[in-house]
Parts: C-alpha cells; structure tokens; sequence
C-alpha cells in the first residue's frame, strides 16, 4: 500500500494498530499515507504535532488512494530530532486522477515521530 515493497502486515499495519511506532520521518510518510488510504484519521491525529494539528480531521470518502512515491528524504533518521519526506502520492476522486506534491517536515518527539507540517511542490 505505502509502496515500500513490504506487505502491509509487516510494514505500516503494526504502527496502524499501534502496535510499534516509526523509527524513521520516511516510517511515518509511508504509514501516514496507509492511514489516509484507510481512513484511520485516529492514527493521523495521534502522530499530528500538537502545535499544528487541526480539532478534527474529516477524509473525503470519496477519495481513493492510488500510490505513493517517495522523491527525497533528508536526516529523519532513528538518531536525527528533524526530517524532511519529498513524496507524490496519486489518488482518484469521482473518477477522476489527481496528484499530491508535498515537501513534509516531521520532529522527533519522546512519543516518537511526528507530522509536522507540509508544502505543496
């Protein structure tokens, strides 16, 4: 689903379900994607920096995710406070093909990693 070559169960379904959390600001991209393709707004909620996150968090249900591209990571790794994720993730609504380009901040927090914030490429 994420795109990272890995099934789902061994890939972003633990941190989904809570079960682990992302060792890496590329980790949570990719399972932060699986949640919009899921519609797991609890999950996009929870790894949402505090400081940017919105009350509430309503996905359109008639979006349909397609896939997820990874472009460029810089630092984000299990040592790093900060990171950045270039992706494209494509998705279809009605219908129709669109195509998100986002340049994503993510911080290291004691929970663990957490979404930022993003610029359209």
């Amino acid at each position: 689903m994420c795109d990272s070559g890995e099934l789902m169960a061994s890939c972003c379904g633990p941190l989904l379900e809570g079960k682990r959390r992302a060792e890496t600001a590329q980790a949570l991209m990719r399972s932060r994607y699986s949640a919009f393709a899921t519609g797991n707004t609890k999950y996009l909620l929870e790894t949402w920096a505090p400081e940017t996150r919105p009350a509430e968090l309503r996905l359109d249900d008639r979006q349909r995710w397609l896939g997820l591209k990874i472009r460029r990571v810089e630092a984000g790794s299990a040592t790093c406070a900060h990171g950045l994720v270039e992706f494209v993730a494509r998705f279809k609504i009605d219908g129709r093909g669109h195509r998100l380009h986002e340049i994503s901040s993510f911080r290291r927090a004691q929970t663990g990693w957490l979404y930022v914030g993003g610029e359209q490429g």
